[in-house]
């Protein structure tokens, strides 16, 4: 699962591979703009956090992940 957040006054979003399901992604952004701590907390797969301040978060995109393939294919 990728999850992009857009951040306010940045050209550039942040972009999350995570090992969440949508429907637990979506939940995280619902108790993160509901809680006073305000802040979004995501966890990649290799165990880094994320921390942003929900008052910066222009949108979030929830969404497979780009599979990209790099290489040679055989032509048969």
């Amino acid at each position: 699962m990728e999850v992009r957040v857009g951040i306010a006054d940045s050209p550039r979003e942040l972009v999350v591979s995570s090992g969440l399901t949508p429907d637990e992604v979506e939940s995280l952004v619902a108790v993160a703009f509901k809680e006073q701590s305000g802040q979004l907390v995501l966890v990649d797969q290799k165990g880094a956090r994320f921390v942003v301040p929900t008052t910066r978060i222009s949108y979030v995109e929830i969404g497979p992940s780009d599979t990209r393939r790099v290489g040679f294919t055989s032509g048969d």
